[in-house]
């Protein structure tokens, strides 16, 4: 997921809003596998797993409502996978 700051969302940076981030994403059933600061286009990077796509939905949805975030959301499966799906 990538997310995009707005003034308002600056104003509330804070460790504790971090924590429940993760919360959030742990509540849905997923599993955080790394948050970065970056920059560029995307402020952040979160990288989660979910058991499916609706979820990754609805965890965007909650993070927004959480944080004031606006996230974008990029399903991903590992090369492997999709070499697997796409070759006979």
């Amino acid at each position: 997921m990538f997310g995009k700051y707005n003034a308002e969302a600056i104003e509330t940076i804070s460790i504790s809003r971090t924590e429940q981030a993760m919360e959030t994403v742990r509540q849905l059933g997923g599993e955080v596998n790394g948050m970065y600061a970056l920059l560029g286009e995307y402020d952040l990077l979160f990288c989660i797993e979910l058991p499916d796509v609706e979820l990754a939905m609805k965890a965007s949805v909650a993070l927004t409502k959480l944080t004031g975030i606006s996230f974008n959301s990029c399903p991903a499966i590992k090369v492997e996978t999709f070499d697997r799906l796409t070759t006979k």
